[in-house]
């Protein structure tokens, strides 16, 4: 996206996504959770991750509401926790196609792929699909436009202005503005990633 339409990539929503599923271990996680698995040990043996990290990824999943703990205890065995995924965690499915269709087709062994989806109801292959709300499908990039959302994701970027960068920045970068009311200072809000200006 132009840099001139002041859209905020501190309000990106694919970064703020990647921040709770990007990791290379969570989206494993969640291929065997749609794949039926919901115990550590399952988790543990198909992912050959290690144990604390597993740990702390599987929280990470339940604290975002991804995945759901649950107990169960087998017979003559104490109580365990199991990991289910939340109607939000099976938002995520499509993504997973995603990858798997992208893999299939650049990074499979020559022999092909390991696994194939289908429709459970007619049988046929299963793949991940772009569509608009007016059921035009089978969109590429060439076919998408990027615009900017309304406030306060949207941001008009000032001119002129003297610059504070609050929440976590060490620098500012005054510049000379004029103005009949007073100095005004424009502050960044990282939280809200929208820009707004204070009298001074």
């Amino acid at each position: 996206m132009d840099d001139s339409t002041g859209y905020s990539a501190e309000n990106c929503s694919i970064a703020r996504t990647l921040q709770i599923v990007g990791e290379r271990w969570s989206l494993l996680i969640l291929r065997e959770a749609f794949y039926g698995n919901r115990r550590f040990e399952q988790f543990q043996r198909r992912i050959g991750v290690a144990r604390n990290l597993l740990a702390t990824r599987l929280a990470t999943l339940v604290e975002h509401g991804i995945l759901d703990r649950q107990s169960y205890q087998e017979p003559g065995q104490r109580s365990r926790h199991e990991y289910r995924l939340t109607a939000k965690g099976k938002e995520l499915y499509p993504i997973l196609v995603a990858l798997l269709d992208w893999g299939d087709r650049h990074a499979a062994d020559p022999e092909g792929p390991a696994l194939l989806l289908h429709h459970r109801d007619c049988g046929a292959p299963v793949h991940a699909e772009l569509r608009c709300d007016a059921g035009h499908g089978h969109l590429v990039p060439r076919d998408v436009t990027a615009t900017p959302a309304p406030a306060p994701a949207y941001c008009p970027r000032p001119s002129n202005a003297s610059m504070i960068f609050r929440a976590g920045w060490t620098s500012t970068a005054p510049v000379a503005m004029s103005t009949p009311i007073a100095t005004r200072l424009i502050t960044f809000d990282t939280s809200m990633a929208c820009a707004r200006s204070v009298a001074e």
